[in-house]
């Protein structure tokens, strides 16, 4: 009995890494919180203006001629967030293949909930800026910051089905589909053709690669580095080049779950048998032989996708993305920001993200099951869907990222993030108060 609960233990912590996702991006939540307001109580201090300078400092490598120089906040943008959204392809790719995406019976609801979820913010921000500075940032209020989301999840402990947090996460994922999407048509600055073309032969090596079934990860990584760079100097955002990385990585194991237990086991009992006939003088060479195949074995039953994603999964979530809020939080509240929050930029953000995002995510979630085409897990209901359509309303993270690429005026900027971040704390707590009103403890 033992043997097979540590079985099916293994089992679930192989074949369902959806629930460490959720996990690991509910309490990074928290930590990108503390890491916000610092920003804010930074940008806001005696140190206000060269805590916002300091990251406009360059740096960068140079090898003879050829040089490559940002800014921090550029390598950040730019940088570690294709790292981001890596590990966003990556878990993209999972969920199309293997989990909550994988079928239109379990894909519908999300699917349905999404596209309302970035169609309602999107034209409610479009009816206030048909013209003028602002008409660029109707991506800003479409994004869901899935950490600070399933954070707000997190306090509300055993109140929250399961079902409810998978739910959400799978239209975060949808929603993040949809971000590519726009940024990849739309935040485009002037393209380089030969640039695009040297991306295109490297991409074209990666699914070679994987279509020979090369699983050396090492050697994905170090093409989409190369990848990176040609797509920066493309034009193209360079950001990119991690989804378009992510979707090379393959996603199958060379060895299935029972291959490797029956292998291990056997093994096992050949070392254990081997040491108990000269428990004095143990067989180095064999003991090591043993010990480097069941190393090999585990390497096997893992795809690259999933050790990928387990790998930079928590590099991302507690370093990379509360960085990128350390650097690009840092707004300065001061009477002329907070005069301007009621001009179209700032009223369509908020109400994009405030109102948009959880009538969007209701109405449409609740079409595709009228019309049948989606259906509602029976232990959900429907005060439930609007409470997490309120904590999409949480752009913060991706609404930041969208905002730099569609606002080059720094002080549109910064009242584009101001309205994010109104928009978020008032979603949040609307959306905390709306669960614990209508979840109930679960046993």
């Amino acid at each position: 009995m033992i043997q097979f609960l540590k079985r099916q233990k293994l089992f679930r912590r192989i074949k369902d890494p959806l629930t460490e996702f959720v996990r690991l991006e509910a309490f990074s939540g928290i930590v990108l919180m503390f890491f916000t307001i610092m920003a804010l109580v930074l940008a806001n201090s005696a140190i206000g203006e060269s805590f916002i300078s300091y990251w406009t400092n360059y740096f960068g490598v140079q090898f003879g001629e050829w040089t490559l120089k940002k800014s921090f906040l550029h390598w950040i943008n730019d940088g570690l967030m294709a790292i981001f959204f890596f590990v966003v392809g990556l878990e993209i790719k999972r969920e199309l293949l293997t989990g909550g995406l994988s079928s239109i019976k379990q894909a519908s609801l999300p699917i349905f909930a999404a596209i309302g979820g970035m169609l309602i913010p999107a034209l409610i921000y479009v009816g206030f800026n048909t013209q003028g500075s602002g008409t660029h940032g109707w991506g800003v209020p479409m994004a869901t910051d899935i950490a600070f989301a399933l954070g707000i999840l997190i306090l509300l402990g055993k109140r929250i089905p399961t079902s409810l947090k998978l739910l959400l996460t799978s239209i975060a994922i949808v929603d993040d589909i949809g971000a590519v999407m726009v940024i990849a048509l739309y935040y485009t600055s002037e393209i380089d053709w030969i640039y695009l073309v040297y991306g295109g032969g490297i991409y074209v090596i990666l699914w070679t690669l994987n279509s020979l079934k090369v699983r050396n990860i090492s050697v994905y990584l170090i093409l989409g580095v190369f990848l990176w760079y040609v797509l920066l100097k493309s034009g193209v955002h360079a950001t990119l080049a991690g989804i378009l990385l992510a979707l090379t990585i393959p996603a199958r194991a060379s060895r299935n779950l029972f291959e490797f237990i029956g292998s291990n086991q056997e093994l096992l009992v050949n070392l254990e048998a081997k040491t108990a006939e000269l428990p004095n003088k143990p067989n180095e060479k064999f003991i090591q032989a043993s010990v480097s195949s069941i190393e090999s074995n585990c390497i096997k039953v893992i795809s690259p996708l999933q050790r990928l994603e387990h790998m930079f999964h928590p590099w991302v979530a507690y370093l990379i993305v509360p960085l990128f809020a350390f650097a690009n939080a840092g707004v300065i509240i001061d009477t002329e920001l907070t005069n301007k929050v009621f001009e179209p930029i700032s009223i369509g953000i908020i109400l994009g993200l405030f109102a948009g995002k959880p009538l969007g995510i209701f109405l449409f979630s609740w079409i595709g099951v009228k019309i049948k085409l989606a259906q509602k897990p029976s232990e959900i209901c429907w005060s439930q869907i609007l409470g997490i359509g309120f904590l999409g309303g949480i752009g913060f993270t991706m609404s930041f990222f969208v905002s730099q690429l569609a606002f080059t005026d720094s002080e549109v900027l910064s009242l584009a993030k101001f309205a994010v971040l109104i928009a978020s704390l008032f979603s949040g707590i609307t959306g905390f108060i709306i669960l614990k009103l209508f979840c109930k403890n679960q046993k």
